[in-house]
């Protein structure tokens, strides 16, 4: 259980706090390159508990900057996108996408001081179909993070707001034992081929658990006997600063990454990045407004359209309808910010426990010291990660038999950049 104190570092991100700067280290995915169009509109982003602009220039330059302008502080939002920069209404003051002001309008050529203003704007790139901004402090940017399912061209990419601390968000998703129960608690074993993905989690609803801490952050491995002579394992992954990658796939070739990108304390973005087509359950139309991006319609204003039939009849465990639905009902349930004093954690509990010290040290280490948070100077730690389920022969060393089957495992090419 996390004290008053620890809970209070690990789930506050605004600027100035200390889990908020060691994530302002990190490229950050920001938004979909489709959603910004040259000359058109800018887009409200909220992230790490700033009101930003995205957009994008005539050149086809994007910028992300603070949504203010320097001058009054009227919302660029409201601003005009034209050749080659975003220029207030208010007063007609322009800036481009570095956050330079290049014009003036409003003042005479000899009372025009440009050079002296800037917008507060953040470095921004493109890498297959994603908009990065960095929001750190160094005039040279990190490298991007090479996280190999953000490296596959073409990669399926789904954004889904989610009404929660980022901290809950990630360990729903790094605890495993509650796929037997809340996503296949409906389903018998007996009645299903060992092919099937969800076959032993629902064979064996109590794993046991290896835990190690790695050069990213933290992993685990879930194991059940698979018979006399085989253990079943399911790994997965926990990625500085806000990545998960899980174990719902074939090991050797099931490339995966999700982040859970604070907004803000209590809002959450989930982007998924899949080398294979999944179904994506009913988003509402986007809004302009800060929070109106990629909304389920099934949400807590309708109690996630829950189906009390179904989950009486044993149709749906929950009787809500997608796995990333009852995911998102159940994170959503505990509040904006969980209230940690009030949990029990168990030993199912392990990767939680000890993914939330592996954060605390690294969060206290770059407060205190300056040490560079992990992944940010390397990119190329993130290689050794990977998720997913095999069977091994039983007495094998587990590390052994991760790193065995990583070493044969279908890889995603590097970038050349």
């Amino acid at each position: 259980m996390l004290n008053a104190e620890e809970s209070a570092l690990l789930t506050r991100v605004g600027p100035g706090t200390p889990t908020g700067e060691f994530m302002r280290q990190y490229w950050i995915p920001a938004a979909k390159s489709e959603e910004l169009v040259a000359d058109g509109p800018p887009v409200r982003l909220v992230l790490l508990g700033e009101k930003l602009l995205a957009w994008r220039d005539t050149e086809g330059r994007v910028g992300v900057m603070d949504h203010r302008c320097p001058h009054r502080c009227a919302s660029l939002f409201y601003g005009r996108n034209e050749e080659g920069g975003l220029r207030c209404v208010y007063h007609g003051w322009k800036y481009d996408v570095e956050g330079n002001c290049v014009d003036q309008a409003n003042l005479p050529p000899q009372q025009q001081f440009t050079d002296k203003v800037r917008a507060k704007a953040y470095p921004a790139r493109e890498r297959n179909g994603i908009v990065w901004t960095y929001m750190g402090p160094r005039k040279v940017p990190p490298p991007l993070p090479l996280i190999e399912a953000s490296l596959i061209a073409g990669a399926q990419v789904t954004f889904i707001q989610r009404e929660c601390n980022w901290l809950q968000a990630v360990e729903g998703e790094i605890d495993t034992s509650h796929f037997g129960f809340l996503h296949a608690g409906h389903l018998d074993h007996r009645t299903m081929s060992p092919d099937d993905p969800y076959y032993y989690t629902v064979y064996s609803r109590t794993p046991e658990y290896h835990f190690a801490e790695t050069k990213w952050g933290t992993m685990y491995a879930a194991y059940r006997d698979a018979d006399a002579e085989h253990v079943h394992y399911r790994c997965a992954q926990y990625l500085f600063p806000f990545w998960t990658e899980i174990p719902q796939g074939d090991f050797e070739h099931h490339i995966n990454a999700r982040a859970w990108v604070p907004m803000d304390d209590t809002h959450t973005m989930f982007i998924m990045f899949a080398g294979i087509r999944f179904e994506v359950p009913e988003l509402l139309p986007n809004t302009t407004q800060w929070y109106g991006r990629f909304r389920m319609a099934a949400n807590s204003g309708n109690d996630h359209e829950i189906d009390r039939a179904a989950q009486r009849e044993m149709r749906s465990y929950t009787g809500i309808a997608s796995v990333h639905g009852q995911d998102q009902m159940i994170t959503e349930s505990m509040g904006g910010i969980v209230d940690h004093s009030f949990e029990t954690l168990a030993p199912s509990d392990l990767m939680i426990a000890q993914t939330r010290r592996r954060i605390l040290r690294a969060v206290r280490a770059f407060a205190e010291t300056g040490a560079a948070p992990p992944g940010v100077e390397d990119p190329a730690i993130y290689l050794g990660a990977r998720s997913g389920q095999y069977v091994a022969r039983r007495g094998e060393p587990w590390m052994g038999t991760y790193e065995e089957r990583l070493a044969r495992a279908e890889r995603v090419a590097l970038p050349a950049e």
